[in-house]
């Protein structure tokens, strides 16, 4: 599985951005769906997560409420949807692949695959 990461860029506080990461391969369905980030000199964190279904949803605190993670499985895309952003937002965003359903959404070591990236960098 490869994952493509985009949308990342420069925003002003209080702006926001959508993440998308495509997919490849036809086996997009088999996954549960995460976005990290990882800031500098800062370990890599979770920001959300997706179920199979869709229907559940993750969030670390700091962006629940302002901050959305969906699916779309005909496209093979997961998006991350982020609002009112703030400077400490900033930081690398990873999209990821999660199989195992029993494995913990929040956790990194529950993901498999990883895309490569996108840089969201949010001015104060």
């Amino acid at each position: 599985v490869q994952l493509q990461a985009s949308g990342g860029g420069l925003v002003q506080a209080g702006g926001s951005l959508s993440l998308s990461c495509v997919a490849s391969g036809s086996f997009f369905r088999a996954y549960a769906w995460g976005w990290f980030r990882q800031a500098p000199g800062k370990e890599r964190e979770f920001v959300a997560a997706v179920s199979w279904s869709g229907r559940d949803t993750y969030y670390q605190d700091s962006v629940k409420g302002r901050s959305s993670i969906s699916r779309d499985d005909a496209k093979n895309t997961v998006y991350l949807q982020m609002n009112t952003l703030k400077p400490e937002d900033t930081g690398v965003y990873y999209c990821a692949a999660r199989g195992d359903y029993n494995s913990d959404p929040l956790s990194l070591g529950s993901y498999i695959h990883w895309g490569q990236g996108t840089q969201v960098t949010v001015s104060s």
